[in-house]
């Protein structure tokens, strides 16, 4: 008897291995309208194309790495980022989204964001079935169908990594076998524990690799020069999963280290309580280090892949101008290192604060060097990264002016010299914190000084006049991500007139209306964009600049005007990231070990090499314009761990990294509890002062239970699949 399958035949997708930018769910069950054979779907070209497409088509929704705050995806915001337009409780005025109040108190039930796993299933499933059905259609070349087969396997062990990082140890469904025609109750099958499911990814992206065409998506002139390059699979792509697999499971939650110390009693119990029914224990309670080896020479396998990897990066500027977006190169510090060399060896011919800019606002396409995968314009519109801007961006430019950053944030990034910033952490509660500097903050403005008016601070590029000293001399990543009071924005609006203060704005978050003074002595007064009894205002009086594009605009604050809102890629993996994790596995490790490369042609020796730990470290700090870590830091692994970690919180800010790396580090307990603080919003613009006077914001509340390590699985799922236990803390209701 011939098996009978329902897939969409009412049109050929636009790009034949991935929908990059659909807004409609796409539900087999829903949207499938006509019953036809395998065999007429595996015989027929675009059928089996649009067979691949739907198997990519899940990638989206509560399965997207950046995406803004509705939904299940408020992970994006850890305990770096906020959002305040949702911060009313759970069920009030919007009781269709989560309010950020109830997802920092982990107050959201089982059922909430349920599609990311469904979703990942489905997936799965259209994955499995291409895979086994793929070489009956002869009229494609063997060649292609090779690829196309790995195509289909990078994206269903892509679904289970994005299960694996959410809800821990998830089902392995059988890869050889997959029959649709089965009941769910046939199919249920007990969950795997971590370490199988990592292993399990990291086989499967050995495979895809050695079937994948394409080494990387990176652009070469007469080759990869379609737009759907950048989503689609490569080697590069299915290495650099590996290496995020085996990473997390070499991590202190399931790789039994507890925290890298001492563990805590809860910490204990809840890697004990997660275990099967028939008592299989699902993450490890032994150390293994040899795990973080595996790891490190993953990340190896990536950079020494030949795909022409690197980080974005743009040169020196010599024109000012600034009212467009592109002012003029601010040439970090003299460090006698990167300051004396040219890129990849130094940042004398460098922009790092456009290189770092315009890595993330829609600037660079298929050019960019750095995006190992993304799943492109996978959310479009109030759901992708444009939310994020459009959250971000002030009233007075039409945007909701309620997406912030934390003060923990805002203190993380460095000097311009690589040193820390007066008063990083010093807030009461913040004792234990791996970094703190007790210096007081500066209370003084460019411009002239409240304390002593004859003294003018003018030199402190690129702030403007009446900005607060604490935002002076920052590394240039600050000034890419930090929308402080008093800095600049951009307006492309054409029914502005285009002078400088409309044209190019400086946007203070004081409260009422703001008396400015332009560098030609003009005076303006603005409207507010601080506190103004209404729900768009900055709760710690910081906004997001990060994916802002200087062409970004606004007509008006209507929900769905996003038309003049640049698109953005969203970087679901790049090579920064890779780096990182290289260094900071090597850091782990006491002993050396000998790994085999994915191909089996050469073999790493891999330990805690600090020329190795170097090649991680260095570009990323070269491109970000500051200074290597000192011999010291790199000499001292407890050390290099804390460093390295906050080298992550500011190089992948926003990016919907933290959340999970906290997790992961079991970090969370200690992080995501701590009070939140930012200038005190209350203060109007004569008591600038004051406004930068650090404060708990206790609004934003933060708390930290142990069942918020791992999303809960659906009560749906839990009823329908007798043989799959909940994760702990979350009800099973059986």
């Amino acid at each position: 008897m011939k098996k009978r399958i329902i897939i969409p035949v009412s049109g050929i997708l636009a790009c034949a291995a991935m929908l990059c930018s659909c807004t409609d769910e796409l539900d087999s069950d829903k949207y499938f309208d006509d019953r036809v054979t395998i065999e007429t779907v595996f015989t027929d070209i675009n059928m089996t194309n649009e067979w691949l497409s739907q198997a990519f088509s899940f990638l989206k929704g509560n399965l997207a790495d950046c995406k803004t705050k509705e939904g299940a995806f408020s992970q994006c915001f850890a305990d770096d980022m906020y959002y305040g337009d949702r911060d009313a409780n759970k069920g009030d005025a919007f009781p269709y989204m989560e309010s950020y109040n109830a997802f920092k108190r982990g107050d959201y039930d089982e059922n909430f964001g349920a599609s990311a796993w469904t979703d990942a299933y489905k997936g799965i499933y259209q994955a499995s079935i291409f895979i086994n059905n793929i070489d009956m259609n002869t009229k494609l070349s063997e060649e292609d169908r090779m690829d196309m087969k790995g195509q289909a396997r990078f994206v269903r062990a892509y679904y289970y990594w994005l299960l694996l990082r959410k809800y821990g140890p998830v089902p392995i469904m059988p890869v050889e076998t997959a029959d649709y025609t089965q009941s769910y109750e046939t199919l249920s099958l007990p969950r795997n524990s971590y370490e199988e499911v990592a292993e399990f990814i990291g086989e499967e992206m050995v495979q895809a690799a050695k079937e994948l065409k394409m080494v990387s998506r990176i652009y070469q002139e007469g080759v990869n020069t379609d737009a759907t390059a950048i989503c689609r699979p490569t080697k590069g792509a299915a290495l650099a999963t590996r290496a995020l697999a085996y990473l997390y499971a070499a991590s202190p939650l399931a790789n039994g280290q507890l925290n890298n110390g001492s563990p805590r009693a809860t910490e204990a119990a809840f890697v004990s309580q997660l275990v099967n029914k028939d008592g299989k224990q699902l993450l490890s309670t032994t150390y293994d280090e040899s795990k973080w080896a595996r790891a490190a020479a993953a990340c190896r396998d990536v950079m020494e892949l030949g795909g022409g990897y690197e980080l974005y990066h743009v040169g020196v500027n010599t024109t000012n101008n600034e009212t467009s977006g592109y002012p003029k190169t601010i040439t970090p510090p003299d460090d006698g290192d990167f300051a004396n060399q040219a890129w990849p060896n130094g940042w004398a011919d460098i922009d790092p604060y456009l290189s770092y800019r315009d890595l993330f606002n829609g600037v660079v396409g298929l050019e960019n060097t750095e995006i190992i995968f993304s799943r492109g314009y996978n959310m479009t519109g109030h759901q992708g990264v444009e939310g994020f801007v459009t959250h971000a961006m002030p009233t007075t430019l039409n945007g909701f002016n309620c997406h912030g950053l934390t003060q923990k944030m805002v203190d993380a990034y460095y000097m311009n010299d690589g040193t820390n910033c007066p008063g990083m952490n010093s807030m009461p509660g913040y004792e234990g914190a791996d970094f703190v500097d007790t210096r007081e903050r500066s209370l003084e403005f460019t411009g002239n000084s409240p304390r002593n008016p004859q003294t003018l601070y003018t030199n402190f590029p690129p702030l403007d006049v009446d900005v607060c000293l604490q935002f002076a001399n920052r590394e240039p990543r600050f000034y890419a991500s930090v929308g402080y009071s008093g800095s600049h924005w951009w307006s492309k609006d054409p029914d502005k007139t285009n002078s400088k203060s409309e044209y190019y704005p400086q946007i203070f978050y004081y409260r009422g209306t703001n008396r400015h003074v332009d560098a030609d002595g003009n005076q303006t007064f603005d409207p507010s964009n601080g506190y103004n009894n209404s729900s768009y205002y900055l709760r710690t009086g910081y906004s997001v600049k990060k994916w802002v594009n200087p062409n970004d605009w606004r007509k008006s604050r209507d929900g769905v005007d996003y038309a003049n809102i640049v698109p953005k890629w969203e970087p679901a993996i790049r090579y920064a990231d890779i780096l990182l994790m290289y260094a900071e596995a090597l850091n782990e490790l006491s002993g050396s070990y000998s790994i085999a490369s994915w191909n089996g042609q050469q073999t790493y020796t891999v330990s805690r090499d600090i020329n190795e730990m170097k090649r991680g470290i260095r570009p990323v700090r070269c491109r970000a314009g500051v200074p290597d870590y000192s011999p010291a830091t790199y000499g001292d692994q407890t050390l290099m761990r804390k460093t390295i970690k906050r080298e992550r919180m500011i190089e992948l800010m926003g990016e919907g990294k933290r959340y999970y790396d906290l997790r992961r580090w079991m970090d969370a307990p200690y992080e995501e509890a701590l009070p939140i603080y930012g200038c005190n919003v209350l203060m109007t613009q004569s008591q600038r002062a004051d406004f930068h006077k650090i404060v708990p914001i206790y609004d934003l509340p933060t708390v930290f239970s142990d069942k918020m390590y791992f999303w809960p699985i659906s009560t749906d799922e839990i009823k329908r699949n007798k043989n799959l236990v909940q994760n702990p803390g979350w009800h099973t209701f059986l």
